[in-house]
């Protein structure tokens, strides 16, 4: 027997309109959103580990040194990423094993130390981040230019409000 809802998006959109005080719309999209982010991420994490053997974490880690030559701190590095100081430091640890990041330490507080890509790291990540790119397109080319774009000009403006709103709740 089919069931009436197809995907678990439908599903869950259709239980959140019940309850949504007319809010269905915004909740289907917010759940389309999600849905496709979650397809996209995971079959990077997928590809990343079959063609390098490096998690998306890593592969983050390692744009985000890309990105600051002169390297970052743990406590940067974490703000960055939204996540732990311990995550940071594990991932870290793993890619100063494989020969990708050097730790430097600060040249007045000991206590502080910078994480930079090696030159291999930076040959490696410059590898993993052309062939990211590609695959990014691969996964977008069922849309033409011109839808690409304007979702891009969308998903602007729903940036900004979000952050309005999000800037209206921080100053009742």
């Amino acid at each position: 027997m089919d069931h009436p809802f197809p995907d678990a998006e439908t599903r869950l959109a259709a239980l959140a309109g019940e309850a949504s005080g007319g809010h269905r719309d915004e909740l289907r999209l917010w759940l389309r959103m999600l849905t496709c982010a979650n397809l996209i991420e995971g079959e990077i994490r997928s590809r990343l580990r079959a063609r390098f053997d490096v998690t998306l974490p890593r592969f983050d880690l390692m744009a985000q040194l890309e990105r600051a030559p002169q390297g970052l701190t743990l406590g940067e590095l974490s703000r960055r990423m939204m996540v732990s100081n311990g995550n940071i430091t594990g991932l870290v640890e793993r890619l100063a094993e494989s020969g990708h990041v050097l730790r430097v330490p600060h040249p007045t507080d000991r206590r502080i130390a910078f994480v930079r890509l090696t030159e291999a790291g930076r040959a490696a990540f410059a590898e993993m981040a052309a062939v990211h790119a590609g695959w990014i397109a691969e996964l977008f080319a069922g849309l033409p230019a011109g839808e690409t774009r304007a979702l891009l000009g969308l998903l602007g403006h729903l940036k900004q409000s979000v952050r309005e709103a999000i800037a209206g709740d921080a100053n009742p």
